[in-house]
């Protein structure tokens, strides 16, 4: 008790020093502490916002529009990636030898280049290899690849779009539901029922009939050229794709191997025995090894989904206008440092909290149980 109650006493001390010596030389230096700065106007734009917002909104506005820009790209960085990543890991598996050798320089490549370094890489890409808006590439109609961005077609505003998404909420709670209840059933009479097809009968199915409900509108906001640049669709910036690129490619090499060491968890006696049943490649792997190499990688894929939403950060280098930019930006204008930088640490903090608690959720409910 007498040393736990020392290192207590050690580290309230420090902290009270630190404290203390912080506020007196803000105070002799004449710099205001306190959040009261969050509710001044932020006087500088933000290129890329998903909520509405001007030079007059205030700090706190920027705040929340820089939080947005963080919590999209790495949403869709942690889908991709997965997704990426566990292709490359059954890949490198493979019986065919180039693949698998492609492959592992994929993943050795990749893990063993720095982030940032990644980020150059991807931006000069973007930025330097990429034409002009007049000469920008076109694979698809309506889609354009240029040095200025990608430009994309959407579904044009109306009530069809908010029809479509509400049917896609709708149809995920089902599905979600049709699992649960499928389980239940499963553990009580032994019988298993086709989750994935009902799932995807349902997640296809049901925003396609509020469209047609709706009266099937096919009217789709197309990019166009005008002038130097494009109008209509949705452009997504060269800084954020140069940010998602990275991300992607950096977390999946890292995800593959985490899958890659998931199904070599999986004893090969199984898939002898589900050979000698008579069961083909295919559903040996998506019944009997990723059912149980899946438990195994849970966990890990925590600390990798952490590592994607911290290294978003980097996003700074690139210009991308992340939390991380936007506190930055308005520590050199308000000299609010210590107050930015704890919002900075808070929103991160609470974020990798989140994800924690329901990734740890998630692997409870794929966790082998004892009867």
């Amino acid at each position: 008790m007498a040393y736990q109650v020392l290192v207590i006493c050690l580290i309230v001390g420090g902290a009270w020093y630190l404290i203390s010596n912080a506020l007196a030389n803000l105070a002799r230096q004449s710099i205001a502490t306190g959040f009261d700065f969050l509710s001044r106007a932020a006087s500088f734009d933000i290129a890329q916002h998903l909520i509405s917002y001007s030079s007059a909104s205030s700090y706190l506005r920027a705040y929340e529009v820089g939080l947005l820009n963080t919590l999209l790209v790495a949403a869709v960085g942690i889908v991709l990636a997965t997704v990426l990543g566990t292709a490359v890991g059954i890949l490198r598996l493979s019986g065919n030898w180039l693949v698998s050798r492609l492959a592992a320089i994929y993943v050795e490549v990749t893990r063993n280049l720095p982030l940032l370094l990644q980020l150059f890489f991807w931006y000069d890409v973007i930025t330097v290899t990429l034409p002009g808006p007049r000469e920008a590439l076109s694979p698809l109609p309506g889609v354009f690849l240029s040095n200025r961005g990608f430009m994309l077609p959407v579904p044009a505003d109306g009530p069809a779009l908010l029809a479509v998404a509400v049917a896609f909420l709708v149809a995920v709670a089902l599905s979600v539901g049709v699992d649960i209840w499928a389980r239940r059933r499963q553990y009580a009479t032994g019988q298993q029922f086709p989750v994935a097809w009902a799932a995807t009968v349902l997640i296809a199915g049901i925003p396609i009939l509020a469209w047609l409900a709706i009266g099937a509108p096919t009217a789709m906001d197309m990019p166009s050229l005008v002038g130097f640049g494009f109008q209509g669709g949705i452009t997504m910036s060269p800084e954020f794709v140069t940010i998602l690129l990275g991300l992607v490619f950096y977390t999946a090499a890292f995800i593959a191997e985490v899958v890659r060491a998931g199904i070599l968890a999986v004893s090969w006696g199984q898939s002898e025995a589900a050979l000698a049943l008579g069961l083909r490649r295919g559903q040996i792997l998506r019944l009997i090894v990723v059912p149980q190499a899946f438990r195994v990688i849970v966990p890990q894929l925590t600390s990798e989904f952490l590592n994607l939403t911290k290294n978003s950060s980097l996003a700074v280098a690139v210009g991308y206008p992340d939390l991380v930019s936007i506190a930055n930006t308005t520590i050199n204008q308000t000299g609010q440092a210590i107050e930015g930088i704890s919002i900075i640490m808070a929103v991160y903090l609470t974020i990798s909290l989140l994800v924690s608690a329901f990734m740890n959720w998630f692997n409870k409910r794929v966790a082998l149980k004892e009867r």
